[in-house]
Protein backbone atom coordinates (compact mmCIF):
# COMPACT_ATOMS: atom_id res chain seq x y z
CA UNK A 1 0.00 0.00 0.00
CA UNK A 2 1.48 3.86 -1.37
CA UNK A 3 0.32 6.68 0.59
CA UNK A 4 -0.32 10.05 -1.63
CA UNK A 5 3.24 11.20 -0.93
CA UNK A 6 4.27 7.63 -2.64
CA UNK A 7 5.21 6.27 1.16
CA UNK A 8 5.34 2.22 0.63
CA UNK A 9 3.46 1.37 4.40
CA UNK A 10 3.03 -1.97 3.92
CA UNK A 11 6.76 -2.49 3.38
CA UNK A 12 7.22 -0.43 5.99
CA UNK A 13 5.22 -2.33 8.02
CA UNK A 14 6.96 -5.92 6.53
CA UNK A 15 10.54 -4.16 7.03
CA UNK A 16 10.04 -3.47 10.67
CA UNK A 17 9.55 -7.13 11.35
CA UNK A 18 5.24 -6.55 12.22
CA UNK A 19 3.44 -9.80 11.28
CA UNK A 20 6.57 -12.13 11.96
CA UNK A 21 8.23 -14.16 14.72
CA UNK A 22 10.59 -10.87 15.50
CA UNK A 23 10.91 -10.12 19.85
CA UNK A 24 8.77 -7.18 20.39
CA UNK A 25 11.99 -5.69 21.78
CA UNK A 26 13.55 -5.73 18.83
CA UNK A 27 10.20 -4.77 16.62
CA UNK A 28 10.43 -1.87 19.14
CA UNK A 29 13.89 -0.86 18.14
CA UNK A 30 13.14 -1.15 14.40
CA UNK A 31 10.31 1.78 14.59
CA UNK A 32 12.31 3.88 16.83
CA UNK A 33 15.21 3.52 14.16
CA UNK A 34 12.60 4.82 11.28
CA UNK A 35 13.54 7.92 12.43
CA UNK A 36 16.99 7.57 10.85
CA UNK A 37 15.40 7.04 7.52
CA UNK A 38 12.11 9.06 7.28
CA UNK A 39 11.18 13.10 7.68
CA UNK A 40 8.81 14.24 10.46
CA UNK A 41 6.12 14.43 7.98
CA UNK A 42 6.28 11.01 6.91
CA UNK A 43 7.33 9.48 10.40
CA UNK A 44 3.58 11.25 11.63
CA UNK A 45 2.09 9.54 8.42
CA UNK A 46 3.92 5.65 9.25
CA UNK A 47 2.83 5.85 13.03
CA UNK A 48 -0.53 6.46 12.34
CA UNK A 49 -0.66 3.33 9.99
CA UNK A 50 0.89 1.37 12.06
CA UNK A 51 -1.31 1.99 14.99
CA UNK A 52 -4.21 0.77 13.03
CA UNK A 53 -2.81 -2.40 12.39
CA UNK A 54 -0.80 -3.26 15.83
CA UNK A 55 -2.19 -5.04 18.73
CA UNK A 56 0.64 -6.17 21.17
CA UNK A 57 0.66 -3.68 23.97
CA UNK A 58 3.73 -3.46 24.35
CA UNK A 59 4.55 -1.90 20.75
CA UNK A 60 1.49 0.63 20.79
CA UNK A 61 2.68 1.66 23.89
CA UNK A 62 5.70 2.40 21.96
CA UNK A 63 4.24 3.88 18.84
CA UNK A 64 2.24 6.06 20.60
CA UNK A 65 4.86 7.81 22.82
CA UNK A 66 7.02 8.57 19.63
CA UNK A 67 3.55 10.05 17.72
CA UNK A 68 3.00 12.23 20.58
CA UNK A 69 6.18 13.66 20.18
CA UNK A 70 5.08 15.37 16.99
CA UNK A 71 1.48 16.29 18.37
CA UNK A 72 0.17 16.12 14.95
CA UNK A 73 -3.77 16.63 14.46
CA UNK A 74 -3.69 13.52 11.75
CA UNK A 75 -3.19 11.36 14.52
CA UNK A 76 -6.51 11.87 16.42
CA UNK A 77 -8.55 9.12 13.93
CA UNK A 78 -6.78 6.35 14.64
CA UNK A 79 -5.93 7.21 18.62
CA UNK A 80 -9.56 7.80 18.94
CA UNK A 81 -10.13 4.08 17.75
CA UNK A 82 -7.95 2.98 19.53
CA UNK A 83 -9.00 4.54 22.68
CA UNK A 84 -13.00 3.64 21.94
CA UNK A 85 -11.58 -0.11 21.14
CA UNK A 86 -12.90 0.23 17.43
CA UNK A 87 -10.44 -2.37 16.24
CA UNK A 88 -10.55 -5.88 15.49
CA UNK A 89 -9.21 -8.01 18.01
CA UNK A 90 -9.97 -11.31 16.32
CA UNK A 91 -7.10 -13.85 15.94
CA UNK A 92 -5.30 -12.08 17.97
CA UNK A 93 -4.00 -13.50 21.87
CA UNK A 94 -4.80 -9.84 23.49
CA UNK A 95 -8.10 -9.18 25.14
CA UNK A 96 -9.62 -5.39 26.25
CA UNK A 97 -8.37 -5.60 29.27
CA UNK A 98 -5.01 -5.86 28.10
CA UNK A 99 -4.79 -2.28 26.44
CA UNK A 100 -6.25 -0.44 29.25
CA UNK A 101 -2.55 0.98 29.36
CA UNK A 102 -2.96 1.71 25.73
CA UNK A 103 -5.99 3.55 25.88
CA UNK A 104 -5.20 5.93 28.99
CA UNK A 105 -1.94 6.71 27.31
CA UNK A 106 -3.75 7.58 23.56
CA UNK A 107 -6.02 9.71 26.04
CA UNK A 108 -2.99 11.53 27.17
CA UNK A 109 -1.75 11.65 23.39
CA UNK A 110 -5.14 13.02 22.58
CA UNK A 111 -4.93 15.85 25.20
CA UNK A 112 -1.65 16.75 24.15
CA UNK A 113 -2.88 17.77 20.48
CA UNK A 114 -5.54 20.14 22.17
CA UNK A 115 -8.16 19.89 19.43
CA UNK A 116 -11.99 20.16 21.01
CA UNK A 117 -13.01 17.84 18.02
CA UNK A 118 -12.40 14.84 20.35
CA UNK A 119 -14.48 15.73 23.10
CA UNK A 120 -17.47 13.61 22.26
CA UNK A 121 -15.05 10.16 22.27
CA UNK A 122 -13.57 11.48 25.26
CA UNK A 123 -17.08 12.27 27.42
CA UNK A 124 -18.23 8.61 25.86
CA UNK A 125 -15.67 7.01 27.79
CA UNK A 126 -16.02 9.65 30.99
CA UNK A 127 -19.69 8.99 31.00
CA UNK A 128 -19.66 5.22 30.29
CA UNK A 129 -20.03 3.53 34.30
CA UNK A 130 -18.89 0.13 32.83
CA UNK A 131 -15.76 1.80 31.29
CA UNK A 132 -12.85 0.60 33.28
CA UNK A 133 -11.48 3.73 35.80
CA UNK A 134 -7.93 4.18 34.45
CA UNK A 135 -9.59 5.25 31.04
CA UNK A 136 -12.37 7.72 33.13
CA UNK A 137 -9.50 9.27 35.23
CA UNK A 138 -7.04 9.70 31.54
CA UNK A 139 -10.59 11.35 30.13
CA UNK A 140 -11.30 13.00 32.48
CA UNK A 141 -7.91 15.12 32.98
CA UNK A 142 -7.87 15.12 29.23
CA UNK A 143 -10.98 17.56 28.79
CA UNK A 144 -9.35 19.54 31.34
CA UNK A 145 -6.72 19.76 29.40
CA UNK A 146 -8.34 20.45 26.05
CA UNK A 147 -10.32 22.76 27.76
CA UNK A 148 -14.34 22.83 26.04
CA UNK A 149 -17.09 24.73 27.18
CA UNK A 150 -19.16 21.64 26.48
CA UNK A 151 -17.30 19.37 28.62
CA UNK A 152 -17.93 21.23 31.28
CA UNK A 153 -21.87 20.45 32.33
CA UNK A 154 -21.19 16.59 31.87
CA UNK A 155 -17.92 17.34 34.45
CA UNK A 156 -20.25 18.63 37.04
CA UNK A 157 -22.76 15.80 37.09
CA UNK A 158 -19.64 13.45 37.20
CA UNK A 159 -18.87 15.06 40.61
CA UNK A 160 -22.43 15.63 41.63
CA UNK A 161 -23.64 11.68 41.06
CA UNK A 162 -23.96 10.02 44.32
CA UNK A 163 -24.20 6.55 42.44
CA UNK A 164 -20.82 7.16 41.12
CA UNK A 165 -18.26 4.77 43.60
CA UNK A 166 -14.98 6.10 42.35
CA UNK A 167 -13.85 9.36 44.44
CA UNK A 168 -10.87 8.97 42.61
CA UNK A 169 -12.87 9.83 39.30
CA UNK A 170 -14.46 12.46 41.31
CA UNK A 171 -11.56 14.27 41.92
CA UNK A 172 -9.92 13.90 38.43
CA UNK A 173 -13.09 15.57 37.17
CA UNK A 174 -12.72 18.38 39.85
CA UNK A 175 -9.53 19.13 39.02
CA UNK A 176 -10.27 19.21 35.10
CA UNK A 177 -12.92 21.74 35.76
CA UNK A 178 -10.61 24.09 37.71
CA UNK A 179 -8.81 24.00 34.53
CA UNK A 180 -11.39 24.68 32.52
CA UNK A 181 -12.37 27.63 34.38
CA UNK A 182 -16.16 27.17 33.67
CA UNK A 183 -17.80 29.38 36.44
CA UNK A 184 -20.82 26.99 36.17
CA UNK A 185 -19.27 24.62 38.61
CA UNK A 186 -18.92 26.75 41.35
CA UNK A 187 -22.26 26.23 43.12
CA UNK A 188 -22.17 22.54 42.48
CA UNK A 189 -18.76 22.49 43.81
CA UNK A 190 -19.48 24.54 46.61
CA UNK A 191 -22.37 22.56 47.93
CA UNK A 192 -20.62 19.51 47.87
CA UNK A 193 -18.20 21.67 50.33
CA UNK A 194 -21.66 22.72 52.24
CA UNK A 195 -22.96 19.14 52.84
CA UNK A 196 -22.55 16.99 55.54
CA UNK A 197 -21.63 13.90 54.04
CA UNK A 198 -19.43 11.07 55.65
CA UNK A 199 -17.63 10.07 52.20
CA UNK A 200 -15.79 13.54 52.39
CA UNK A 201 -14.68 13.28 56.08
CA UNK A 202 -12.75 10.07 54.86
CA UNK A 203 -11.60 11.18 51.66
CA UNK A 204 -10.36 15.05 52.55
CA UNK A 205 -8.42 14.62 49.15
CA UNK A 206 -11.31 15.49 47.41
CA UNK A 207 -12.21 18.67 49.67
CA UNK A 208 -8.73 19.73 48.87
CA UNK A 209 -8.86 19.24 45.16
CA UNK A 210 -12.58 21.40 45.12
CA UNK A 211 -10.80 24.03 46.99
CA UNK A 212 -7.70 24.25 44.65
CA UNK A 213 -10.46 24.06 41.95
CA UNK A 214 -12.82 26.81 43.55
CA UNK A 215 -10.04 29.18 44.13
CA UNK A 216 -9.09 29.14 40.29
CA UNK A 217 -13.08 29.99 39.24
CA UNK A 218 -14.56 33.17 40.40
CA UNK A 219 -14.10 33.66 44.32
CA UNK A 220 -16.33 36.64 43.97
CA UNK A 221 -19.23 35.15 45.23
CA UNK A 222 -20.26 35.06 48.94
CA UNK A 223 -20.64 31.29 48.76
CA UNK A 224 -17.47 30.33 47.93
CA UNK A 225 -15.26 32.76 50.35
CA UNK A 226 -17.76 31.70 53.49
CA UNK A 227 -16.63 27.20 52.01
CA UNK A 228 -12.97 28.83 52.30
CA UNK A 229 -13.96 30.18 55.77
CA UNK A 230 -15.55 27.40 56.89
CA UNK A 231 -12.81 25.24 55.85
CA UNK A 232 -10.44 26.61 57.67
CA UNK A 233 -12.28 24.90 61.09
CA UNK A 234 -12.14 21.18 58.80
CA UNK A 235 -10.73 18.48 61.09
CA UNK A 236 -8.04 17.55 58.06
CA UNK A 237 -4.91 20.05 58.40
CA UNK A 238 -4.51 19.89 55.15
CA UNK A 239 -7.93 21.02 54.19
CA UNK A 240 -6.98 23.95 56.28
CA UNK A 241 -3.81 25.20 54.69
CA UNK A 242 -5.32 24.81 51.12
CA UNK A 243 -8.18 26.86 52.37
CA UNK A 244 -5.58 29.30 53.70
CA UNK A 245 -3.67 29.41 50.46
CA UNK A 246 -7.19 29.93 48.74
CA UNK A 247 -8.18 32.89 50.75
CA UNK A 248 -4.70 34.52 50.61
CA UNK A 249 -5.27 34.32 46.68
CA UNK A 250 -8.66 35.47 47.05
CA UNK A 251 -8.56 39.17 46.42
CA UNK A 252 -10.23 39.31 49.33
CA UNK A 253 -10.22 42.65 51.33
CA UNK A 254 -10.39 41.24 54.37
CA UNK A 255 -8.16 38.05 53.85
CA UNK A 256 -5.01 38.84 56.44
CA UNK A 257 -8.38 39.23 59.00
CA UNK A 258 -9.48 35.85 58.17
CA UNK A 259 -6.00 33.66 58.01
CA UNK A 260 -5.35 35.65 61.52
CA UNK A 261 -7.20 33.11 63.77
CA UNK A 262 -5.50 30.04 62.28
CA UNK A 263 -1.90 31.33 63.72
CA UNK A 264 -3.29 29.97 66.99
CA UNK A 265 -4.30 26.58 65.15
CA UNK A 266 -4.01 22.88 66.80
CA UNK A 267 -1.23 21.81 64.19
CA UNK A 268 2.47 23.71 63.22
CA UNK A 269 2.24 23.11 60.17
CA UNK A 270 -1.42 24.97 59.88
CA UNK A 271 0.18 27.53 61.73
CA UNK A 272 2.97 27.90 59.58
CA UNK A 273 1.61 28.12 56.52
CA UNK A 274 -0.62 30.98 58.42
CA UNK A 275 2.28 32.97 58.91
CA UNK A 276 3.55 32.96 55.59
CA UNK A 277 0.22 33.77 54.08
CA UNK A 278 0.17 36.07 56.41
CA UNK A 279 3.45 37.57 55.57
CA UNK A 280 2.85 38.18 51.63
CA UNK A 281 -0.16 39.67 52.46
CA UNK A 282 1.01 41.93 55.22
CA UNK A 283 5.08 41.70 54.90
CA UNK A 284 7.38 42.19 57.72
CA UNK A 285 5.24 43.39 60.95
CA UNK A 286 3.88 40.24 61.14
CA UNK A 287 6.70 38.81 61.96
CA UNK A 288 7.81 41.15 64.54
CA UNK A 289 4.25 40.59 65.85
CA UNK A 290 4.72 36.68 66.31
CA UNK A 291 8.48 37.07 67.71
CA UNK A 292 8.01 39.58 70.13
CA UNK A 293 4.51 38.67 71.87
CA UNK A 294 4.20 35.85 74.08
CA UNK A 295 0.82 34.32 73.36
CA UNK A 296 2.48 32.89 69.83
CA UNK A 297 4.05 29.40 70.69
CA UNK A 298 8.17 29.09 70.31
CA UNK A 299 7.31 27.19 66.81
CA UNK A 300 5.80 29.94 65.49
CA UNK A 301 8.16 32.27 66.55
CA UNK A 302 11.20 30.40 65.87
CA UNK A 303 9.53 30.27 61.68
CA UNK A 304 8.98 34.06 61.99
CA UNK A 305 12.86 34.13 62.40
CA UNK A 306 14.15 32.16 59.83
CA UNK A 307 11.04 34.26 57.28
CA UNK A 308 12.78 37.51 58.84
CA UNK A 309 16.03 36.06 58.27
CA UNK A 310 15.36 35.21 54.53
CA UNK A 311 13.42 38.94 54.00
CA UNK A 312 16.67 40.73 55.54
CA UNK A 313 18.76 38.42 52.95
CA UNK A 314 16.43 39.79 50.31
CA UNK A 315 16.64 43.28 51.36
CA UNK A 316 20.76 43.24 51.32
Amino acid sequence: MENSDGLDLEFILQSCGIGTDVDEEILIENLVNLSENYTDDELVQIYNYLMGKLYNPKVLMQLIRLSDKYRDKSSLSVLCDLLLMRINLENTPYEFDDLINVRVMCAKAIANIKDTSVVGSLLYCLNNKNENYKVRLACADALGKIGDKYAAAPLIDLVQDEDEKSVYLKESAVSALGILGDDRAVDPLVSILEAKQGFLDKFSFLKERIIEALSKLSTDNGRVMKAFKNSLMDRSPMIRINAIEAIMNSGEENAAEIIRPSLYDDDDEVKKNALIALYNLEGRDILDEVISMPSYNDFLKNEARILLDEYENEEE
